[in-house]
């Protein structure tokens, strides 16, 4: 993302919200808001008009909340970060934001810095939690739950798959990092799932909780 202006989508309910963000963001030289949207609705159609590389998601929204608006942007464009500005502080928000897509968690009551340094951070392709967001997973992070899914029966390639998937990079992106074609993510994806018997994205995200994978810069 360096040398290039990153394109940020708001989307908030709350318009002196909305304007408190853009002020702050578009006094970054290497941030600029493109577009706007008040309801978890409109950002689906939003996203296709301006192709973002980031959109910054509130949870509460009237009419779709922000975890399934997340979930339904990432199922249609899986290249898109998200990053969830919220009130809650409850770690089911962060972990359900997390399990369908967002790969950034921020407190809106947290400096304005954190959002900046989080847009900048979740473009590039890592995962940003705010300290006290990281806080409140830390019980969910680095020791496997009772009852969890264990990995023992991936190969290293699978676990390094599965891993970047839940951090929030598409199958183009695993290929590119990982120097193999895009039907090799998908392959190794596919046998990974079958051994551990998981159906979906969000299953990969609670499996990567409970390993730790989270915890790890990729």
């Amino acid at each position: 993302m360096t040398g290039r202006i990153l394109r940020v989508l708001l989307v908030d309910d709350h318009v002196v919200v909305r304007e408190g963000l853009k002020t702050l963001i578009n006094n970054e030289t290497d941030l600029q808001v493109v577009g706007e949207a008040t309801d978890g609705r409109e950002v689906r159609e939003l996203a296709a008009q301006l192709r973002p590389d980031v959109v910054v998601m509130d949870v509460s929204l009237p009419h779709m909340n922000g975890i399934d608006a997340t979930r339904k942007l990432k199922e249609a464009f899986p290249a898109i970060k998200i990053i969830a500005l919220s009130a809650y502080e409850d770690r089911i928000y962060i972990r359900r934001m997390m399990e369908a897509g967002a790969t950034g968690y921020v407190l809106k009551r947290s400096a304005s810095a954190e959002l900046l340094r989080a847009l900048r951070l979740v473009a590039s392709g890592a995962l940003y939690l705010d300290s006290e967001a990281a806080r409140r997973l830390e019980g969910l992070m680095g020791t496997p739950a009772a009852g969890a899914t264990k990995a023992p029966d991936l190969t290293p390639r699978e676990t390094e798959v599965l891993r970047l998937i839940a951090w929030g990079f598409s199958n183009k992106e695993i290929a590119a990092r990982l120097g193999i074609t895009v039907k090799t993510v998908e392959t190794h994806r596919a046998r990974s799932m079958e051994k551990l018997d998981l159906q979906s994205r969000a299953a990969i995200v609670r499996l990567a909780i409970e390993q730790g994978w989270l915890q790890d810069p990729v």
